[in-house]
């Protein structure tokens, strides 16, 4: 049994030391050696399956294990998808919605996919509207400038918030926020958005008692939705409706009456994304990229060829494999080194990361699969430390590494 106990031991030391060696070996001459040794204890946690970068901007690597190896991403992707989105649209960029009225006195509303038509926005448009007409037939929702239904890899028709659907006129993120009284009453659970019949219908028929209710993958009923708000705060505006909401197109005599323009910049929309992790504003801005470069319908291949050739013309990035923009998808596809170009792009940007102490990240989780990547501030001249942690399986690994990096960055010792 001693014998035994011992072989076991050997083992294990064996393979610390191939783990160490396969770490030093990529270490850069050009960093503290102190500094790096301390990094390097970071990887303990770290097994075969898992990726380490931590290098400085000018790409000199304090650790260095698995880099090129490809790996689900997770959510972390959305960092490629919004670094896109800014480049191409610009920081103050802001998403549109557009009104007509034709001759037959119907108002028609055509959006684009703005990812944050909250109610407080649909409420401003209808307050704007009101100074404009004051009396309407129809309320004609057009969403034609998303190819639909839009199929995204990784979700299903589950009534979870990160499985809704997209789309050109989408409200609220295509989810209904409501609860039950003790009464037994279904009440809106937002103060500033009412439960329409509409919604309260759908609600009903599935069961549900309380929580954030999501529109099904039936086309029509995002846009439905988006127009039964639109209706409910433009009557609240005092605009007298006669007929009711369809979902339809703009006609070709049809007056412009009014281009609203999104309260929110991009920078605003693609914050808020990242903090949240929002799928659902991910792959509405990957979309939308789509066709704002080549043109409607957008559709989720133009957005995907649209990201894919800033990936790889502008950042160089040789092998990875993206579906779509959120990171539900495990076809999703890309290495450490790869993410270290993309951070190294956003690097401008980030302080639209969530910050936990010295460090501003983002983060991604799939069943099985933890990766975080950002940015460390520390007290190097290196400062800051760019930083991918991809890991596979089960337990707190990566929570391991993410407060070692934080304690090394912390640390005054050596780092100078």
């Amino acid at each position: 049994m001693k014998h035994k106990h011992c072989s076991l031991y050997s083992l294990k030391h064996l393979v610390s030391i191939y783990l160490t060696i396969q770490i030093s070996i990529s270490i850069s001459p050009l960093v503290s050696t102190s500094m790096a040794s301390m990094v390097e204890r970071c990887t303990l946690p770290l097994g075969p399956e898992d990726s380490l970068l931590v290098s400085n901007l000018k790409g000199s690597r304090y650790a260095s294990y698995n880099i090129e190896t490809l790996r689900i991403p997770a959510s972390t992707i959305k960092l490629l998808t919004s670094l896109v989105a800014i480049r191409l649209l610009g920081s103050n960029y802001r998403f549109k919605t557009d009104f007509f009225l034709d001759k037959s006195d119907n108002l028609i509303m055509k959006g684009y996919g703005d990812p944050l038509l909250v109610s407080e926005v649909l409420s401003d448009m209808a307050l704007k509207l009101s100074k404009k007409i004051k009396q309407i037939n129809h309320l004609v929702v057009d969403d034609s400038f998303f190819e639909r239904p839009i199929l995204i890899p990784g979700k299903t028709n589950s009534p979870n918030p990160y499985d809704a659907p997209i789309g050109a006129v989408s409200a609220n993120f295509n989810t209904v926020f409501f609860k039950m009284t003790r009464e037994g009453d279904l009440v809106s659970a937002e103060p500033q958005t009412p439960l329409l019949p509409f919604a309260r219908q759908k609600i009903l028929a599935q069961g549900w008692t309380g929580g954030r209710y999501t529109l099904s993958h039936e086309v029509q009923d995002p846009p439905r939705y988006a127009g039964e708000l639109m209706a409910y705060f433009l009557k609240k505006g005092g605009v007298k409706m006669r007929g009711e909401v369809k979902v339809g197109l703009v006609q070709g005599r049809a007056i412009a009456l009014l281009t609203y323009l999104s309260p929110f910049t991009l920078e605003e929309v693609i914050a808020k994304m990242l903090n949240f992790s929002n799928n659902f504003m991910a792959n509405q801005l990957l979309v939308h990229m789509g066709g704002f470069k080549l043109g409607p319908p957008a559709t989720l291949s133009k957005g995907l060829k649209v990201v894919r050739a800033y990936a790889i013309g502008r950042l160089g990035i040789k092998r990875f494999r993206l579906v779509e923009g959120s990171g539900i998808s495990r076809k999703n596809k890309i290495s450490a080194l790869e993410m270290f170009k993309i951070l190294h792009e956003f690097f401008p940007f980030r302080r639209l990361l969530r910050r936990d102490g010295t460090m501003l990240s983002k983060s991604g989780t799939l069943r099985g699969i933890q990766t975080l990547a950002g940015y460390l501030e520390c007290q190097s001249p290196d400062s800051p430390l760019v930083f991918v942690i991809f890991t596979v399986g089960e337990g707190n690994k990566l929570e391991k590494v993410k407060r070692c990096l934080i304690r090394v960055s912390e640390s005054s010792e050596g780092l100078h």
